[in-house]
C-alpha cells in the first residue's frame, strides 16, 4: 500500500502506523517462538569470536562511554554449529541486559573459552550434553540479582523493569535460541555484585565460513521467470502473487497439494521456482509439494515459507541442498530479494550463461 501512495497522501501516516505496529507484533512473535524453540534456524559452523568481533563495534556505539566494554577471546576457540544471526541476537540481548543493570555506568566483559563438561557437571547444568563445548561469557558490574529474581530470569514476560521499559522476553529468547542449538545458558549473580551469564554450545568438526546467505546477491530484483506459489491462506497467497507480478514474474498459484497435483496433471507447466508454505492442510506439507513438482522438474529450486513449524527437517535446516527459507512475515523487498538470489544462484550452479530473465 505504501508503494502506491505519494509522500503527501493524507492517509500515508495511518498506513505507516499500521506497518510499524505490525512489525512490532512480528518481533514479539519471533521472541515467543525463540523461547518455545520453534523458530527456524539456519545452522552453520561458526567461530563465536567472529560473532563477538562483529557485534563489539555496534555495542560500543550504542552503549556510549559510560559502559566500558572489554573482550577477552580465546585464540584457539573451537567451532560450534549454530545460526550466526541468532547468536548475534543472543549476544545483543545479554549485553543489553547487562547495560540495563548498570544505570550509572560500569564494565561489560565478553569472554570466550573452550570448556570440557563432565557428566556430573551436566546433571547440574541440565539441558546440555557432556563433552567439548565453546563457552560465551557476558558479565557486568551492575546491580546484581537476588535468588528469587535469578530463579525467574529466563521466564517469558518476567521483568524487573517498569511498565513500558521492556517486554520481559529478551533473556527468554536467549534461553530458547541456546536450547534449540543444543546448548545451555546459566546465570550467576548476587545483589550488588553484578551478574555473569555463561552460554555453553557443543563443538563441531567443520570449517568456518565467513560468507553467509546465497552465493550471489543482486540489486536487480525484477525478472521474467515462472514461479509456482503454494499457500493455503488466501490473503497471503494473493499478496505474494501480487508482489511477484508487479516485479515482472509469471505466476501460478495453488492452495493445497490437491490443487498442485491437478495443475501438474492438466498442464505440466514450465516452472523456474517453487515458493511454498511448509505447513499446509490435508497432510501434504511443503516437502511433499516439492517432491510432487520435482517429479516433472528435477532439481527445481524451492523457497520454503514458514513462521512456525514443528518439522524437525526445517528446524535443523536439512531439507535439501536446492532449498532456501523465507521466514514469515516478510516484506516485499525481502521476498523479491530472496527470489532473485535463489534464481541467480541456481543459474550459476547449472552453468547458465547468466541470470535467467533478470533485467
Amino acid at each position: 500500500a505504501l508503494e502506491g501512495m505519494g509522500p503527501d497522501d493524507p492517509n500515508r501516516v495511518f498506513v505507516e502506523d499500521i506497518k510499524e505496529v505490525g512489525e512490532r507484533a512480528a518481533g514479539l512473535t519471533r521472541q515467543i517462538l525463540a523461547f518455545s524453540r520453534r523458530q527456524i534456524l539456519k545452522p552453520e559452523a561458526v567461530d563465536l569470536n567472529d560473532v563477538v568481533r562483529l557485534m563489539e563495534p555496534l555495542l560500543r556505539r550504542t552503549f556510549g562511554e559510560e559502559i566500558q566494554i572489554e573482550a577477552h577471546l580465546a585464540p584457539d576457540l573451537k567451532l560450534v554449529q549454530v545460526d550466526p544471526h541468532q547468536m548475534e541476537q543472543v549476544l545483543m540481548n545479554l549485553a543489553v541486559n547487562a547495560r540495563d543493570a548498570m544505570p550509572s555506568g560500569g564494565r561489560l566483559t565478553i569472554e570466550t573459552a573452550n570448556a570440557e563438561l563432565g557428566e556430573e557437571h551436566c546433571e547440574v547444568r541440565s539441558g546440555i550434553e557432556s563433552g567439548g563445548c565453546a563457552m560465551l561469557v557476558v558479565s557486568d558490574t551492575g546491580l546484581g540479582m537476588d535468588e528469587e529474581t535469578r530463579s525467574r530470569v529466563f521466564e517469558p514476560f518476567f521483568t524487573t523493569k517498569e511498565v513500558g521499559k521492556g517486554t520481559g522476553l529478551g533473556l527468554s529468547m536467549v534461553f530458547g535460541i541456546v536450547q534449540q542449538s543444543g546448548g545451555g545458558v546459566f546465570v550467576e549473580s548476587e545483589p550488588g555484585k553484578g551478574s555473569t551469564f555463561r552460554v555453553y554450545l557443543p563443538v563441531c568438526n567443520a570449517t568456518a565460513t565467513l560468507e553467509r546467505g546465497p552465493i550471489i546477491r543482486h540489486k536487480m530484483v525484477r525478472g521474467t521467470e515462472t514461479i509456482l506459489v503454494v499457500e493455503d491462506e488466501r490473503q497471503v497467497r494473493e499478496l505474494v502473487v501480487r508482489i511477484l507480478k508487479r516485479a515482472g514474474y509469471t505466476t501460478l498459484e495453488a492452495g493445497s497439494g490437491a490443487e498442485v497435483d491437478a495443475l501438474m496433471e492438466a498442464e505440466n507447466p514450465a516452472i523456474d521456482l517453487l515458493v511454498t508454505d511448509m505447513a499446509l492442510p490435508g497432510g501434504t506439507g511443503g516437502r511433499e509439494i516439492a517432491t510432487l513438482v520435482r517429479a516433472e522438474h528435477p532439481d527445481l529450486p524451492v523457497i520454503f515459507m514458514s513462521g512456525y513449524t514443528q518439522d524437525s527437517a526445517v528446524l535443523d535446516g536439512s531439507v535439501d541442498e536446492h532449498a532456501d527459507f523465507l521466514e514469515k512475515p516478510f516484506s516485499p523487498d525481502g521476498l523479491l530479494g530472496a527470489v532473485r538470489a535463489v534464481l541467480d544462484t541456481r543459474a550459476v550452479l547449472t552453468n547458465s550463461a547468466g541470470p535467467r530473465g533478470g533485467r
